[in-house]
């Protein structure tokens, strides 16, 4: 079998997308969203995103986001910030702040 850059994208391009519900829907792309840390003046940035089709996913991600920076770093006061999250469009969805991540 031939390597087919096109080929690969189309199969991306299907995996990416969900069903609306019901027959006779088109299907609806499953939107992507960056989650960055920042503090208002540090920024941790998401460079690469995640695909999530519902809300309570993009929460719930939000928080894991919040949590690795949290475990991984040394700073102990993460009061000031948030995870900000933007639509690939660059349009601003949500703010969670740390302080609401509730720990494991």
């Amino acid at each position: 079998m031939r390597y087919d850059g096109s080929t690969m994208a189309t199969t991306a391009t299907r995996q990416a997308v969900r069903w609306c519900g019901g027959r006779g829907r088109k299907p609806m792309p499953t939107p992507l969203y960056r989650f960055h840390g920042t503090d208002g003046h540090d920024l941790v940035g998401d460079l690469q995103g995640k695909r999530l089709p519902t809300w309570a996913l993009m929460r719930a991600h939000a928080e894991r986001v919040a949590l690795d920076l949290m475990l991984g770093s040394a700073r102990r006061d993460w009061s000031a910030w948030t995870v900000e999250i933007y639509e690939a469009s660059g349009r601003h969805v949500l703010s969670k702040p740390f302080t609401d991540v509730r720990s494991a």
